[in-house]
């Protein structure tokens, strides 16, 4: 098992010259924590009590974590699911090397605090950052730039590289995280950076414009929701994959034509009838997908929960003057465009139930049942000493 030294969850408590804290406001000197230790079920994800409260550096805040999403990649990095050694679908169960089964292809260090999605209060900030934002209510990017050195499409990833939000606190690069100001909840908010980031960033790099048919797969998931209404926002027109269950809420976010998951795309929607897809899916139905495509139409993937491996007829990719994109680093603007739409009123939070930090087990395994439209969130506790 690799152990995470440095600035990880079993790091050192002594606070460093320079970290500044919030009036009124004493941090305790151990925090609960669920804690990854290692690849495998729920049963590898351990709730402690004695967990060091890390400390900002330079350039770095404090967070109070209040609220904390789930999301596919808590589930996939805990099973090991991004090892190349992984042929199928995303689940429990997934038996993979521990070689490579991380965002970024490298083996992770153990125990690690998961949980891409964050909102709370900074309480505490590092060398190089403002006092002032102190007592900011903020989201956090999931992909992270900064730490990267900002490098075009490098980035380092919140809970896998990066300890994450299953925690009370966090720390978290200053410019990466966001102040919002809205009437939204913390766990409305916390619904947000992963699933709505990815969407808005594959809707960016794909270009969707006005008046363009998009097909969206995994459309009832977290980024599928989230893609309908900001493809909608875009003035497009949005054909949701999905299940006739699901179909009238779907609807209800912006899908003009919801399409059976099982049927045959093109005989439902014609061939050469969709200007860009959105796949979160992948598996054996894939090339169904540029079937529905037209000439010149652009594919865009940034999940394959149906499995990775797909095949493709090279043909249909040249002959027909395709463009197949994925979709992981975020230019710079897409998270900050996305906490304006917020602000704005331009899209909705759509959280289906919310679990406290105990039950992240039990709220995994919803999550990897599927049968919700939206997401699922958790709260994380705070005693009075906390505060």
């Amino acid at each position: 098992m690799h152990r995470r030294n440095g600035r990880g969850p079993c790091a050192g408590v002594n606070t460093p010259a320079g970290v500044q804290l919030g009036k009124m406001h004493t941090l305790p000197t151990t925090m609960t924590a669920a804690l990854l230790m290692g690849h495998g079920g729920t049963d590898m994800i351990e709730i402690h009590h004695d967990v060091p409260v890390p400390q900002p550096g330079p350039n770095e805040v404090l967070i109070k974590v209040s609220a904390a999403g789930v999301n596919n990649t808590d589930i996939n990095t805990r099973t090991g699911w991004y090892s190349k050694s992984v042929t199928a679908a995303t689940g429990e169960g997934v038996a993979a090397s521990d070689d490579d089964a991380s965002w970024s292809g490298a083996a992770l260090l153990f125990p690690l605090i998961q949980g891409a999605d964050t909102c709370g209060r900074i309480v505490a900030v590092g060398d190089g950052v403002d006092p002032a934002r102190i007592g900011e209510r903020v989201i956090v990017a999931t992909m992270q730039r900064a730490p990267a050195g900002d490098q075009p499409y490098v980035t380092v990833t919140l809970g896998s590289e990066l300890s994450g939000s299953f925690a009370q606190y966090m720390v978290a690069h200053s410019a990466e995280t966001h102040a919002v100001n809205c009437d939204w909840t913390d766990v409305e908010l916390a619904s947000i950076p992963c699933a709505y980031s990815t969407a808005e960033n594959m809707l960016e790099r794909a270009g969707v414009g006005s008046g363009e048919r998009v097909l969206i797969t995994g459309a009832s998931g977290g980024v599928g929701s989230a893609a309908i209404q900001l493809a909608r926002r875009r003035g497009a027109e949005v054909v949701a994959v999905s299940t006739a269950a699901k179909a009238d809420a779907l609807r209800s976010l912006g899908a003009a034509k919801v399409v059976d998951r099982g049927d045959v795309l093109v005989d439902v929607l014609g061939a050469g009838s969709v200007d860009v897809v959105v796949d979160l899916v992948a598996g054996p139905q894939w090339g169904q997908l540029l079937d529905v495509l037209r000439l010149g139409g652009r594919y865009i993937a940034s999940g394959a929960i149906a499995g990775p491996i797909v095949e493709l007829d090279i043909r249909t990719l040249y002959l027909r003057d395709l463009t197949l994109m994925g979709a992981t680093y975020q230019h710079p603007g897409v998270f900050e465009n996305l906490v304006s739409y917020i602000e704005l009123g331009e899209t909705s939070p759509l959280v289906h139930r919310v679990y406290p930090l105990a039950d992240i087990a039990q709220a995994q395994a919803d999550f990897a049942a599927k049968n919700f439209v939206g997401k699922l969130v958790l709260t994380i506790g705070h005693t009075a000493a906390d505060a």
